[in-house]
């Protein structure tokens, strides 16, 4: 089913009966109007709903639509852009806002590279604000809850593979922050002491990297 707002924007809604008293409206990912709605509400009177909230539906609609696209932005070292696709492209390029590539599984095989290489330097850039560090191994994993993870025992960092999607510096506080692991295992007060000597504007950083 479909409905249109004033300015002439259709959307597709989809009715889900439950045994409740209220009406709700959700637009998810796929931009689908979702209506739980109690089983005995007829359709008409649902559609008379609809556009008695059609204000607040169509911000839901708009927000929704504005995360859907960021999602689909490419985003590199902490800018994004707008994905070009083109059979002929031998090799991802930038160009003002736009990507250029011949499928995402390029730009994919693009990103993988060029994490390894970037934070292999920065990890090495790093090394040197300390003294003393121990031999580890470096490996990259995507994480849901956490940029970094130091197994101190075994002597291994992991970094979140989404991190190259962030800018250099969000890159280098994370890789201090588990450097400093090796001298401090708690989150104490001597433990900030020793990332804010590598990284005086980490509490910034920290708080960007919640966005």
């Amino acid at each position: 089913m479909k409905y249109t707002f004033q300015d002439g924007t259709t959307i597709n809604y989809e009715v889900i009966r439950k045994n409740n008293k209220n009406i709700y409206f959700r637009v998810k990912e796929d931009l689908v109007l979702y209506i739980t709605a109690p089983m005995y509400l007829s359709l008409k009177s649902i559609e008379e709903l609809i556009k008695k909230n059609e204000n607040s539906i169509f911000v839901m609609y708009e927000k929704q639509e504005a995360k859907v696209k960021e999602e689909e932005m490419f985003k590199y070292l902490g800018n994004k852009y707008y994905i070009v696709l083109k059979e002929d492209v031998t090799e991802v390029t930038f160009k003002d806002k736009e990507v250029y590539a011949a499928s995402r599984e390029m730009l994919d095989s693009f990103l993988n590279k060029e994490m390894l290489r970037v934070f292999n330097e920065e990890v090495e850039m790093a090394k040197k604000c300390f003294n003393s560090l121990p031999e580890f191994t470096l490996r990259t994993r995507k994480m849901k809850t956490r940029w970094g993870v130091n197994d101190t025992r075994k002597k291994i960092i992991t970094l979140n593979t989404e991190l190259i999607k962030r800018d250099i510096a969000a890159i280098d506080y994370v890789i201090i922050h588990e450097l400093c692991h090796f001298f401090e295992p708690n989150h104490g007060k001597n433990f900030w002491y020793l990332v804010s000597l590598a990284c005086p504007n980490y509490k910034a950083i920290r708080k960007s990297l919640r966005d």
